[in-house]
């Protein structure tokens, strides 16, 4: 298959691209720096020459999008907004106006989608769309509405001949450096992989390698179209998921951190604490009610599984 993947240098990206090569498919990256083979330029908003490549594709997967892991200033989330709504507009048009359009589109979303709830797992059917919760910080509600105008963009799109998946997808966990797994454990190493506010907020993530099944599965299934929640089955609460990372690595503390003192860390990282107190629990209903099978479905064997991955 030849398989384009506009917004591919990314963490995730990253990780596509290496299995899907793998395999043997023919990956082209849209990339606003190009500086590789089988990567094109595009801006991220206007049309030019990298729809050559999109006509005659098998498969867009969209990935583009400004990083969340930065400080949620009024700025940073407009960009955020543009950069996601701008460039899923651009996909829809290059893929309307395709001879041979791709017959399928995976488009990147995001399990923040959800509301903040300790309750059930949110599921694709049954989940609570965020944005009304009270006592929580305004600017989650921000996050929310990029993440629903996302994916409007993408079931708006006037692609009749291309099947559509929005991949509500959570933290995913890999060795590379630099990515969410990478991040934690140098939280932990540096003593305070302890409980954030108590730890008893959800955090949901999916394994590198169960990423890269899930998107070759619906990829396959011509029978999956809208939203599919690309999670593991077993969300955990942060005090269990950094204490399970500190048993993978071999550390004995992790110092617990107050509110207070999350907002002051993430202020020194440049970055949210959104995204480590928002409860993010939410369940692959989808997934699971088709038969796929998750190869690290627990936070304990998928840890050990990228600790032994990062040492090699």
């Amino acid at each position: 298959m030849r398989i384009v993947i506009p917004g591919g240098t990314g963490q995730i990206g990253r990780i596509l691209d290496r299995a899907l090569t793998a395999e043997g498919h023919e990956v082209v990256v849209l990339t606003r720096r190009p500086g590789r083979d089988q990567e094109i330029y595009w801006d991220g908003r206007t049309l030019g020459r990298w729809t050559d490549a999109v006509d005659g594709a098998d498969v867009v997967v969209n990935l583009a999008g400004r990083s969340v892991n930065c400080r949620y200033t009024e700025q940073n989330q407009r960009d955020m907004m543009d950069s996601r709504v701008h460039s899923t507009r651009a996909v829809g048009r290059a893929i309307a106006g395709a001879r041979r359009p791709p017959r399928v589109w995976l488009q990147m979303s995001t399990a923040t989608i959800y509301a903040h709830s300790h309750g059930a797992p949110h599921d694709e059917a049954d989940g609570v769309l965020g944005g009304g919760e009270t006592g929580v910080p305004r600017h989650w509600g921000r996050s929310v509405q990029i993440a629903r105008a996302w994916e409007r963009e993408q079931a708006d799109a006037a692609t009749p001949a291309t099947r559509r998946v929005a991949l509500r997808c959570a933290m995913v966990m890999s060795p590379d450096r630099g990515g969410a797994f990478d991040q934690l454990v140098r939280l932990a190493r540096t003593g305070f992989g302890g409980p954030i506010d108590g730890g008893t907020q959800y955090m949901s993530w999916i394994h590198d390698r169960d990423l890269t099944r899930a998107v070759r599965f619906l990829i396959d299934r011509d029978d999956f179209a809208g939203p599919v929640n690309i999670a593991a089955p077993a969300p955990l609460p942060q005090r269990a998921f950094m204490q399970t990372i500190r048993r993978a690595k071999g550390i004995p503390l992790g110092l617990p951190a107050t509110r207070w003192m999350a907002e002051v860390g993430a202020f020194a990282l440049r970055s949210d604490t959104e995204l480590l107190l928002k409860s993010r629990s939410v369940k692959p209903g989808r997934l699971l009610d088709a038969g796929f099978g998750f190869e690290h479905p627990h936070w304990s064997a998928a840890a050990a599984d990228l600790v032994r991955r990062m040492r090699r």
